[in-house]
């Protein structure tokens, strides 16, 4: 069986007890029956979110996956540039699996496990300059969300659900694991928060996916202890008197700032679905950021405490890409003011403004782009995440 050596070795540490819940990740089976509920019964958002979904290129029954066998992203002259293929394909797995939950149309779950199965019996590499672990964090989990959602459908085999465990433990894991030992033997400080935050995402929902108690601890404990800047006193490195709390990249560009929120989103939903609440951690660190990483995009204005790393001294916040749309807000805007029942100002605000922008709802893959940053994170969160 393709993999068989590492799987075995990582698959020893394998629990089999039933501690993990499934489906789990992103989305648990009563957020999935609330969703479908609120759809069938016409309701809004949901009913906007819905649309938006079922229109997308992305949730087509017709959609054709093009899995490759080495994945490229960041070419030297060994590889050819090719990562565009898995993250169309991710966008497109989970917006499938999601429409076929909500109908019950096995047309669209046979789609998406057909994008999962064409990645797992073809993929075996990662390769490329330092930006193959962004593919290597950003990818994974998303793929990962889609195989959680399929867990019960006919089409999507045990054997199915096997081979994507060992793609995901066999050629994702290993990267994230090195990349937090040795961050592409550079200085623990180089890169920026959102690498060691798309390989933590990966690592966890990969221990989720796979029963692996052992990884999903590995994620925990890099989150709180980390050396990187994904760890989470580092990524929301200095607190403010007004409830906010400045991020790592606040001073590199309002994208990638943007994309740290997204990705704590990531990691805070699929932990706290397992029985952990990081959202709440060290009296709700991930909401502070938010509130900043708000705040400002919305065009107030914020502290800023000069930051220094082993390559940069900032000391004014960037104004680029300042007031950039990403469809992440309604996880943060919902899980804090519905659930914890805290004041999130200004997560709401940009929801709001996130929702207006799509026309009632957000979206997900290809609403946003055709490149990479529109991919880089699964959307949809107004269907998904509002309470």
């Amino acid at each position: 069986m393709k993999f068989t050596s590492f799987f075995t070795l990582v698959g020893a540490a394998i629990s089999t007890s039933a501690a993990f819940v499934h489906p789990g990740l992103l989305h648990t089976a009563a957020d999935l029956t609330r969703v479908a509920d609120h759809v069938n019964a016409g309701d809004e958002p949901w009913l906007t979110g819905w649309n938006k979904l079922i229109n997308s290129t992305y949730a087509q029954s017709s959609y054709t996956p093009h899995p490759v066998q080495l994945l490229c992203r960041g070419s030297p002259a060994s590889c050819s540039e090719n990562y565009a293929n898995i993250y169309r394909d991710a966008a497109a797995a989970y917006a499938l699996a999601i429409r076929w939950k909500v109908t019950g149309d096995a047309a669209f779950g046979t789609a998406a496990a057909n994008i999962l199965n064409g990645w797992s019996s073809t993929l075996t590499e990662i390769s490329g300059n330092s930006d193959k672990y962004l593919a290597s964090g950003l990818y994974g989990y998303q793929l990962g969300n889609a195989a959680e959602i399929l867990r019960n459908f006919s089409g999507f085999t045990d054997a199915n659900m096997q081979a994507m465990i060992e793609l995901l433990v066999n050629v994702f894991y290993p990267m994230n694991h090195r990349f937090f030992v040795d961050h592409n033997d550079a200085a623990v400080d180089h890169y920026w928060a959102n690498w060691d935050l798309c390989n933590l995402a990966t690592m966890m929902s990969t221990g989720v996916l796979s029963d692996n108690q052992t990884m999903f601890n590995e994620a925990l404990d890099y989150f709180y202890n980390g050396a990187g800047n994904g760890a989470i006193n580092k990524t929301i490195w200095i607190l403010y008197d007004d409830g906010t709390g400045q991020v790592q990249e606040s001073g590199r560009d309002q994208g990638h700032t943007m994309l740290d929120i997204a990705l704590l989103g990531v990691i805070a939903q699929t932990a706290y679905n397992q029985g952990t609440n990081l959202f709440a951690y060290e009296d709700y660190r991930i909401l502070r950021g938010a509130e900043y990483a708000a705040k400002y995009n919305l065009g107030n204005d914020v502290q800023f405490t000069t930051y220094t790393n082993s390559d940069v001294t900032q000391t004014v916040i960037s104004n680029n890409s300042r007031g950039n749309i990403r469809p992440i807000w309604d996880l943060i805007y919902n899980h804090y003011v519905k659930i914890e029942k805290q004041t999130a100002t200004y997560s709401q605000q940009y929801a709001d403004l996130v929702r207006n922008d799509g026309g009632g709802a957000d979206g997900g893959g290809g609403y946003y782009g055709t490149t990479s940053g529109g991919f880089d994170q699964l959307g949809y969160t107004t269907l998904m995440f509002t309470l």
